[in-house]
């Protein structure tokens, strides 16, 4: 098996062959995002590899940088400007801020330009009646408009389409009349859920995906077979399962934000391999910080994500939250003179002072060369010789009155803090309590910076997995295929409403086998998401029966749904109506999953040395002189050997840092397990 990861500043490949992992990790290629996947399987040589699992930022980081191609959008007249109006909601930072506005607004960078979204008449009633007919002649008359304007894609979502879609196909049918071949989606099969906001913003991203990822996806397709390869590509999606790259790019908008999601589910493997159900996940890379919780084994799922504030997709996701702390976080000096860390971050071009690929300003890369905790020989793998002499250069151009010990310390600090702040946010959001879970530190400065947050986060510890550097790549063989399909029925829950609700999960069923191989070993899985009668927001996943659905399989609902509602909440109504919104069924596969090797532990009269030895400066106030410090080789540790602080141990493409007060023990799948030496 070999999986790829395509970050904002690294490419990582991993290959499981013959119980062995095999890494490589590659810059990120902003230009050409195909050509860092390819080269990293070229190194590992993709040729007999019967699976290559794939999750990427790319069309991610093509909404956030607004680099989309153009396309119209179709909505029934009179409500072509909900896009720009979303639901209405502010960030917390922003309630009383008037200059606010929000990111995606014809105010400031919106998806569909108000010019190229357009006004339909036709109109569907809540119940799916037909209010009055769609006009054809005058929807041709849009659509010349949009073909003039150029457009190479179309979404369309129109009014209670989801109960009702024969407007949406028929208006499909006139896309292909006037505008030829392009992409086109209709909210009916893209998210045929209630709420008109989110489903028409999840349909624009999926008519821009489909766009993205085609040439993306080819490209990716035809390096492969050059390579060698013959086997089954998979791409992620937002809650790292597996879908075949034909099926992704069927419903592209599924695998915007597959990336961040893997290493949630990578940490639960891993955490049900050493007995640890409880977990605060922290993937710092390059770019950005990826905070996500698992409880009882199980990454928490959400029914929609956001792309930016208010930027809605409906999609199942692991909720994973993104801070601008990594490697690549620029240290500025603030207008009162003070140390500021991210959240701009360098990326990988201009990348680092330290890189010499022309940039200037310092980041916490920079910092932690400084300090010493970075071999500037083996900086990934040895693939990029860092220059110590810029990242000084760059903190001594920082314009304060600091000296260059108290720049490079509060620097550090900061990067410190802004991640241990954002962990602890992340557990607060998530009604846990820190001191109960373990910080699992990934990513390539994870192990380098999150022991030092252990004491402001109040984890019980920090756990260092195997591969830290690549291991979001390794989630993605730790995960199933997933078919997932959802419908929405408002329905109050009685046992007068059992016959629908059977149907509606016999047809999703139907349909769900439909799309898998025959004779496929499946598990199917129901769910519905509801409410209280009354409420506006809903209570998600709440399990449903096997068999048939009758009126005692609605008092189990009923029952699975108040007592759903107590888990999250802490409270219970079972007096009042349960209204289903959202059902759902989940075809899971099992797939082979990777296997970590247990690691032998230390023979009788072996003793353990250091490879060298690392000056730390500027940690403990210190004018730059320094402390001498033991550098050990990861692959040198045994199961069961304890040391205390302060080292650093060294592997190809992470640095773990083990500072004065804490202690490591190594466990047997070689997970480094660091403590507080008070606990």
């Amino acid at each position: 098996m070999i999986a790829v990861d395509v970050g904002g500043t690294f490419t990582d490949v991993v290959a499981l062959r013959d119980g062995k992992i095999e890494t490589a990790k590659v810059s990120t290629d902003y230009g050409d995002v195909a050509a860092p996947v390819l080269e990293g399987a070229a190194l590992l040589g993709v040729g007999d590899s019967a699976v290559f699992n794939h999750a990427s930022t790319h069309g991610l980081n093509a909404v956030i940088t607004r680099r989309l191609p153009k396309i119209g959008f179709l909505a029934t007249e009179g409500h072509r400007d909900i896009l720009d109006m979303g639901r209405v909601w502010r960030p917390a930072e922003a309630i009383l801020d008037p200059r606010w506005r929000r990111s995606f607004g014809d105010a400031s960078r919106p998806l569909v330009p108000r010019y190229l979204r357009r006004g339909i008449r036709e109109r569907i009633t809540a119940d799916g009646g037909v209010l009055f007919g769609l006009d054809e002649d005058q929807a041709r008359a849009e659509l010349e408009v949009l073909r003039r304007c150029g457009v190479v894609g179309v979404a369309i979502c129109l009014i209670n389409a989801y109960v009702d879609h024969r407007h949406e196909e028929r208006l499909r049918e006139l896309v292909r009349e006037v505008l030829g071949d392009v992409p086109c989606s209709i909210s009916s099969e893209v998210s045929p859920l209630a709420k008109e906001y989110a489903r028409a913003s999840t349909t624009v991203v999926d008519a821009l995906m489909k766009i993205i990822y085609s040439d993306y996806a080819a490209t990716l397709e035809k390096g492969l077979a050059d390579l060698g390869f013959t086997g089954q590509l998979n791409f992620a999606d937002c809650a790292a399962t597996l879908v075949p790259a034909g099926r992704a790019m069927e419903q592209p908008f599924r695998i915007v934000f597959s990336g961040p999601a893997a290493g949630t589910v990578a940490s639960a493997h891993f955490g049900s391999l050493i007995g640890e159900t409880h977990l605060l996940c922290a993937d710092v890379g390059g770019t950005s910080c990826d905070i996500s919780v698992v409880t009882g084994g199980e990454p928490f799922v959400n029914t929609t994500f956001e792309l930016e504030h208010d930027l809605v997709v409906n999609a199942l996701a692991n909720d994973v939250s993104a801070i601008g702390a990594g490697g690549g976080s620029v240290v500025a000096i603030g207008r009162n003179g003070e140390v500021r860390v991210g959240p701009e971050s360098a990326g990988s071009a201009p990348g680092p002072a330290c890189y010499g690929r022309g940039g200037t300003q310092p980041t916490t890369t920079d910092t932690c060369l400084m300090i010493g905790l970075i071999d500037p020989a083996g900086f990934a793998g040895g693939r990029l010789a860092l220059q110590p002499d810029l990242a000084r250069r760059a903190f001594e151009a920082l314009d304060c009155e600091l000296s260059l010990a108290q720049r490079v310390r509060h620097a550090y600090e900061m990067a410190v803090h802004n991640i241990a702040e954002g962990v602890f946010n992340v557990a607060i959001k998530n009604g846990v309590d820190p001191r109960d879970y373990s910080l699992v530190a990934y990513g390539a400065a994870g192990p380098m910076l999150l022991p030092a947050a252990m004491a402001a986060i109040h984890c019980k510890q920090v756990i260092v997995p195997p591969e830290p550097g690549l291991f979001s790549a390794l989630g993605l063989m730790s995960t199933d295929q997933v078919f997932t399909l959802n419908r929405s029925a408002y329905t109050i829950l009685s046992p007068e409403v059992a016959p629908q609700i059977d149907t509606l999960f016999a047809e999703m069923e139907q349909q769900v086998r439909e799309r898998l191989e025959p004779g496929v070993d499946v598990r199917l899985e129901r769910s519905y998401d509801g409410h209280l009668m009354g409420q506006s927001w809903d209570t998600p996943f709440v399990p449903v029966p096997d068999g048939t659905i009758d009126g005692d399989a609605i008092g189990t609902m009923i029952a699975s749904f108040h007592d759903t509602y107590e888990q999250r909440s802490r409270n219970r109504f079972d007096v009042v109506p349960v209204e289903g919104v959202t059902f759902r069924v989940r075809a899971v596969i099992d797939t082979p999953k990777v296997e970590y090797p247990e690691i032998l532990d230390r023979a009788d009269g072996e003793d353990l040395t250091p490879t060298r030895t690392t000056t730390l400066r500027y940690l403990e106030g210190d004018d730059g002189t320094g402390i001498e410090a033991p550098v050990y080789a990861r692959t040198d540790l045994r199961a069961g050997d304890e040391l205390t602080g302060p080292f650093v141990v060294d592997e190809g493409l992470s640095t773990t840092h083990v500072g004065a007060g804490q202690h490591l023990r190594v466990g047997r799948y070689g997970e480094l397990v660091i403590r507080r030496n008070d606990r």
